[in-house]
């Protein structure tokens, strides 16, 4: 069985936005590679209504990760609908024991909006209880004890909602992986209008391309990164396991200096102690 990639995000073009590149290149390598976004986009426009446009977002999701020869899960509820619940938990962990990932890509533990932090709660607990046959899921659907690695993107704007700079733990080199990057996100044509009027952005286009280009200088060696940060392996995997740096391999740089100051057992530390200065 080839070794599986799963790339689970809030709404249609955040994983464009943050985690594409890497998802590319694991599938360039050999995975076979999952993408879902939780939300359907249903509240992406101010042109159409939720239905018209959750279908168009949809179909967009869909030819992104056809793209990338990506399998696509379809969305489980509305925008702004992510909610920390037990209903919406029971479908999302039936999902990750018929993917069977080794490897999840999320959103970070904290972001600007609650949709994209409850993804990531929602994402932690759901992969918890993959090998818990106690926890009914829904539709029903047997255990696993197969490890997963979970990873979290760096936040949109590589920010915290305070507005502090956020440190990954590792940057992975997508220099190679940026035009199909940018043609993914191009998918999302629907979005143009919608984020210019809504977040200011003149060109989604050139403020993903300049985000990957800031965490290409934040580690010092890349032109192009996304940046990830590998949670803790309590309950999801061995201590030692890092799929994404062994098998990206030269792609692939981890922040040393990170990673010894985690130490093990590590201080109890919050979000907070992971922020660089501005």
């Amino acid at each position: 069985m080839s070794k599986r990639a799963f790339a689970i995000a809030a709404h249609p073009d955040d994983i464009e936005f943050m985690m594409a590149g890497t998802l590319a290149l694991l599938g360039q390598v050999g995975y076979e590679t999952h993408y879902m976004t939780i939300a359907n986009g249903s509240c992406g426009s101010t042109q159409y209504d939720a239905e018209t446009i959750a279908t168009i977002r949809r179909q967009e999701s869909v030819a992104a990760a056809e793209h990338i020869e990506a399998i696509y899960h379809e969305s489980l509820v509305n925008d702004l609908e992510i909610l920390y619940e037990k209903g919406l938990l029971r479908q999302l962990g039936a999902v990750i024991r018929q993917v069977v990932p080794n490897i999840i890509l999320t959103h970070s533990t904290w972001e600007y909006m609650e949709d994209h932090t409850n993804t990531c709660r929602l994402v932690l607990t759901a992969a918890f209880a993959r090998g818990m046959p106690n926890f009914a899921v829904q539709p029903p659907c047997p255990s696993t004890s197969s490890p997963v690695t979970v990873y979290h993107a760096l936040p949109y704007g590589l920010r915290d909602p305070l507005r502090r700079r956020v440190r990954p733990g590792m940057y992975v080199d997508i220099s190679s992986a940026m035009q199909v990057k940018r043609e993914m996100l191009a998918i999302h044509r629907s979005q143009k209008e919608w984020l210019d009027t809504s977040q200011g952005i003149d060109s989604y286009l050139n403020a993903m391309t300049d985000m990957c280009e800031e965490v290409g200088r934040m580690s010092g060696r890349f032109v192009y990164a996304e940046g990830w940060t590998r949670h803790l392996h309590l309950g999801y995997c061995e201590q030692a396991a890092d799929p994404l740096s062994a098998d990206l391999k030269s792609q692939a740089l981890v922040d040393a200096a990170f990673e010894q100051e985690l130490g093990w057992l590590p201080s109890l530390r919050t979000d907070a102690d992971h922020v660089i200065d501005p």
